[in-house]
């Protein structure tokens, strides 16, 4: 049987302005339609994976535009509850060289911040499950979809799920001590926590010694540390950290830890080019499930989930849609970027 992967979070609306123009430079936005969660099942399903997205959208034609957006590339939304006031929006200014990327939300009141756990069928969501996905950015939408959250990772636990968080915090959201209340009660459930290298400090209060975020400068070992420590505190045998060395806002360096069963498996870095980053720790999230559920071994398995986000990277939009195949010619050394006749 194909492992049945479930998302769960929120969908939204993003514009983003045409190339590297600034907001108020703009008469025109460009419409796509992400968010952490789909993000992940986007990637899944064009792995080749069942891959289903779990939300709730508005009962009009923008929300059947964001469901028409997932099934285009192939993301399973039988299980999407319809109705509340609206959808979540963000627009999106894409940084050049020392010049960052700029995020501007617009999501309170989106339908998926009021939904009650009652209005869906967890037990046909959860049949036949593998594994389910969440971040923390869906738990800081509201004090409801807190506990909708909490509640959605219980029972896919319940149902034999494995039960990945990515931690995302998101400091315009909630703050970190209440980011820390919620999420500290949502790891009992979790099997596998992704981070980058500012999560685990902002949520938990881990911090990794000897590196600078802001400066450029990331220290492998002390990121060792952090895994360890999570793992540690809440009994959780998998941790990946992904590595963003920032020496401007068009080039990068990438890399991740994985920390499993009590061992270190430290990625390739890549140094990157980057068309868009937004999307980029998704894209890792999704091939890291997908290749643990493939089989792969730990180093194996974040090496392509590196590689899969590296090429995320050359991409506009947040959505990987990159193949098997690229993936696979990327770790095996063929970076080059030649011409492919």
């Amino acid at each position: 049987m194909a492992q049945k992967v479930v998302t769960f979070g929120e969908i939204m609306m993003r514009l983003n302005t045409p190339g590297y123009l600034r907001l108020v430079q703009a008469g025109q936005l460009e419409v796509s339609y992400a968010g952490g969660e789909p993000n992940v099942a986007a990637s899944l399903a064009n792995f080749g994976l069942p891959a289903y997205f779990v939300t709730k959208v508005p009962d009009n034609l923008v929300g059947q535009a964001a469901i028409n957006h997932l099934r285009r590339y192939g993301v399973n939304t039988d299980y999407v509850v319809r109705g509340g006031e609206r959808l979540g929006l963000y627009f999106v200014e894409t940084g050049a060289s020392q010049r960052p990327s700029k995020v501007i939300y617009d999501r309170k009141h989106s339908a998926i911040s009021a939904a009650r756990v009652e209005e869906f069928n967890w037990e046909e969501i959860f049949r036949d499950i593998s594994w389910f996905h969440i971040t923390g950015i869906t738990p800081a939408l509201s004090d409801q979809a807190a506990e909708l959250s909490l509640e959605a990772v219980k029972r896919a636990k319940k149902a034999g799920a494995t039960v990945s968080c990515d931690i995302n915090y998101r400091k315009n959201l909630w703050s970190p001590e209440k980011a820390n209340q919620v999420m500290s009660r949502m790891m009992s459930d979790v099997d596998m926590v992704i981070a980058n290298e500012e999560d685990a400090e902002k949520v938990f209060g881990i911090k990794a010694e000897d590196s600078d975020v802001v400066g450029g400068k990331l220290d492998p070992e002390g990121y060792r540390s952090v895994a360890r420590q999570i793992s540690d505190r809440f009994g959780i045998s998998r941790v990946a950290i992904t590595l963003r060395e920032s020496y401007s806002a068009s080039d990068n360096g990438w890399s991740a830890l994985f920390y499993d069963q009590g061992r270190y498996y430290q990625s390739r870095q890549y140094n990157i080019h980057i068309i868009d980053r937004v999307g980029g720790g998704d894209s890792f999230a999704g091939g890291l499930i997908y290749a643990l559920l493939s089989g792969y071994d730990s180093q194996t398995a974040v090496d392509f989930a590196v590689a899969a986000s590296c090429l995320k990277h050359t991409l506009p939009g947040d959505f990987n849609l990159v193949t098997l195949d690229e993936v696979k010619n990327l770790m095996a050394g063929d970076g080059s970027g030649r011409v492919q006749r």
